[in-house]
């Protein structure tokens, strides 16, 4: 019975940290420590080394000494590849979404661009990222595709802090797409819909390649 609450802990604390970094919580060069995530969540730091292994064997992490494990920031090439990854698979799922989208999913997208206009607003970017990342999961899940929502997961595993942190640096729009997306989802119009979610993958392009640059080039991935 230990053993299995031992890794079911080691589990929830896994998809907890996941979360942080999909969501852009952690920030590219991020320094992540067993001891401090252990007392963060309240647990002993045997289940957090473990969850930290597995983030580690994902990309996710990356140990640079012996106590020194920390989010990677991505090298402009692998952020490219990646970037070009995305436009595909979720060009695909808004292609998908815009054919089967129902009033109540149409209004669910437009609940969280309001809620991101507002975090904007109000300049709480870390949460404006959380809720841009909420928006392009949805369209796979409108779409009822998850494997690939599992795909994309793994992706912004890697994407998501950096995303974050580019646009709280930048502070400039995020979802000037995401309002066409929704008037082709209103036309269902699927070559609308894909164009808008790749061209919103490609805007930032040029921004985010600028914010790798800003770091030393000896702490990247």
């Amino acid at each position: 019975m230990n053993q299995i609450s031992r890794e079911s802990l080691g589990d929830a604390i896994y998809d907890r940290v996941s979360q942080d970094l999909v969501r852009g919580k952690l920030r590219p060069n991020q320094r992540i420590t067993i001891r401090g995530l252990a007392e963060a969540l309240g647990t002993s730091s045997t289940p957090v080394r473990d969850a930290v292994q597995r983030l580690l064997q994902d990309d996710a992490l990356v140990q640079r000494s012996l106590r020194d494990v920390r989010v990677p920031v991505l090298s402009a090439a692998k952020y490219l590849e990646i970037a070009s990854i995305r436009s595909e698979l979720e060009g695909l799922a808004a292609a998908r979404a815009a054919m089967v989208a129902t009033p109540a999913d149409i209004a669910r997208l437009r609940r969280l661009i309001e809620r991101n206009e507002e975090a904007i607003a109000a300049a709480r970017w870390t949460q404006a990222a959380e809720y841009n990342q909420q928006f392009h999961f949805a369209l796979a899940e409108i779409a009822q595709m998850p494997v690939l929502l599992g795909v994309l997961t793994r992706l912004w595993l890697r994407m998501g802090p950096l995303i974050a942190g580019y646009y709280s640096r930048a502070q400039v729009d995020m979802i000037h797409q995401h309002h066409a997306l929704i008037a082709a989802f209103a036309e269902r119009d699927a070559a609308a819909a894909r164009a808008a979610i790749t061209t919103d993958i490609d805007e930032s392009r040029d921004g985010i390649i600028a914010y790798i640059g800003s770091f030393e080039i000896g702490e990247r991935d």
